[in-house]
């Protein structure tokens, strides 16, 4: 079953952003455990992150991030990846088994609405109570102005 790009990022995302303890618990509960060949061994390396200024102005080296990939086939011949941010070997490997069975008709639907979905929501939970905790410590600075300085 052939995916459009936007859909595997839209899940690549989810997983990759997930909690490790989390996604666990989630294989755990619904039971996924299929054989499978690591093609690649979880390894972790380290990429150059790139900023903008702005989002618009040049690009300038903004440091480096730990990043560790995996890559797993199922017994049917399906291939997963992942690349997640960190050391976490093992959520790697589950983030590419998963990458794996989503890719696969019979599992598919069922995966995005128990698991992915699920992830999704943990994540917007996650950023919505950062946004408060910062929101409730902003300060509005203003400025009076006191006559004509010209």
């Amino acid at each position: 079953m052939p995916f459009d790009t936007a859909t595997r990022q839209r899940w690549m995302s989810a997983l990759a952003h997930s909690e490790p303890a989390a996604l666990a618990a989630r294989m755990q509960a619904l039971r996924l455990s299929p054989e499978y060949e690591t093609l690649r061994t979880p390894e972790s390396g380290l990429v150059q992150i790139q900023a903008r200024m702005g989002a618009t102005g040049s690009r300038f080296f903004a440091g480096d991030a730990t990043l560790t990939r995996a890559a797993v086939r199922l017994a049917d011949g399906t291939i997963g990846y992942s690349w997640i941010l960190g050391r976490d070997k093992a959520h790697a490997e589950r983030c590419a088994l998963i990458d794996a069975l989503l890719q696969t008709e019979s599992r598919f639907r069922t995966l995005m609405e128990t698991l992915i979905a699920p992830l999704e929501a943990e994540r917007e939970a996650r950023i919505a109570a950062r946004q408060a905790e910062v929101n409730a410590s902003r300060v509005d600075f203003f400025t009076l102005v006191r006559g004509d300085n010209a």
